[in-house]
């Protein structure tokens, strides 16, 4: 086995080159190249810049501010009121229209909702409660209206038929401060979507896209147009708007060409007949006459959503040379193509499969000096076409 391995190691294999002269083929053979290199060329490299290392998903952070006074009916409404959470983060709501209930107090009254009518205290069973009624059943079947009710212990009365007010007269001029600050930690780069050199100029300018784009003082009522919704329905029932923030840089070119980029859309379900809008429910609690009393508020608002995506691209050799030896492997497919039509679809199928495959036989010798070469010097179809000083040609 020694020399047998030896020869395996120190020898090489070059496969037999076959040059078809066919018009049809070859024409066939040249526009797979060209549409393959058209591919890496204006697709992999320049579109999608496969020469580049690649971070997604940018680590951020949001602060949002809002400003801003309206008036309802009964009152006038600031910032501290009329926004939730206070704290300022990514999500938060504007409230456009209330409804205000009565002062309520714990105490027994009659339950309003469906499946509370009762004929006798048999119907009323005490202790029990249901997650579409208001409060717990005491046993008792009381009068309410014409006919009789069950009464439950409860916030009473119960939040039914409250006052409404809207709060949208002012509230498509509310002002939104977005600050967003993003960072890709692969490449060190990090930027904020407010730059200048004045501290104060944020007092005096709002959003452009194209004159102060890194203003991010937005109006509501703006956001609203440009997820190209009715600022007066959505204030009626309420919705969900995203503003996402996208932020795709290339690390080759300056920091200034790094900008962000900003859109708009309504994200709940539009006209929904199932729970339409958004809507939440509050209260706030006083001792009125040594009694605790509260008042339950349920808003209508327009829900902000901030959305920050992005990613980054620097050049890097490594997704280079994978993409370069892709494009060279890929430009033999039409090699391959070419090669099954020939064998498989033309009439010179036999003509070329002779000149470009050559049988050897492997059967061993049954008899000593019978003139068939030993085993072991048996060459591969490969080893022999190696040694030929030029390619054949068939045509």
């Amino acid at each position: 086995m020694g020399p047998g391995c030896w020869r395996a190691v120190s020898s090489y294999s070059s496969p037999q080159v076959v040059v078809v002269r066919d018009g049809r083929l070859g024409t066939a053979y040249r526009a797979l190249q060209l549409l393959v290199l058209l591919y890496f060329i204006g697709y992999v490299f320049i579109v999608q810049k496969g020469y580049q290392e690649r971070e997604t998903g940018p680590e951020s952070s949001v602060i949002t501010k809002v400003k801003g006074v309206t008036q309802s009916p009964s009152k006038v409404w600031d910032v501290g009121e009329y926004v939730d959470p206070p704290e300022g983060g990514s999500s938060f709501s504007i409230l456009t229209r209330v409804e205000v209930s009565a002062a309520q107090a714990m105490g027994t009254c009659h339950e309003v909702s469906m499946g509370a009518p009762c004929h006798s205290e048999q119907d009323c069973v005490s202790g029990t409660m249901d997650a579409s009624q208001h409060g717990v059943r005491t046993g008792h079947c009381v009068p309410w209206g014409s006919g009789r009710s069950c009464e439950v212990l409860a916030w009473c009365p119960l939040h039914v038929g409250s006052n409404s007010e809207s709060l949208a007269e002012m509230a498509a001029q509310f002002t939104i401060l977005i600050k967003n600050h993003i960072r890709f930690p692969r490449f060190g780069f990090s930027k904020a979507n407010i730059q200048a050199a004045e501290s104060h100029y944020l007092k005096s300018c709002t959003f452009n896209a194209t004159s102060a784009l890194y203003c991010p003082i937005f109006r509501l009522g703006f956001l609203a147009e440009q997820a190209g919704e009715d600022f007066a329905v959505l204030a009626e029932k309420g919705g969900v708007i995203g503003v996402i923030i996208s932020w795709d840089c290339n690390l080759d070119l300056p920091e200034m060409e790094c900008n962000p980029r900003y859109s708009f859309r309504r994200l709940d379900p539009k006209g929904a007949l199932a729970s339409p809008g958004y809507n939440y429910r509050f209260a706030k609690y006083y001792i009125w006459n040594g009694t605790c009393t509260r008042v339950l508020t349920k808003a209508y608002g327009i829900r902000v959503d901030v959305i920050v995506q992005g990613q980054a691209g620097k050049f890097s050799l490594i997704p280079t040379v994978i993409t370069l030896a892709t494009a060279l492997t890929s430009v033999g497919l039409g090699s391959f193509l070419c090669d099954w039509v020939l064998l498989c679809c033309m009439d010179k199928e036999r003509r070329y499969s002779s000149r470009k495959y050559e049988q050897v036989p492997v059967a061993p010798c049954s008899q000593p000096g019978s003139g068939c070469p030993a085993p072991d010097t048996l060459q591969s179809t490969t080893t022999q076409q190696a040694g030929r000083a030029s390619p054949s040609q068939a045509s």
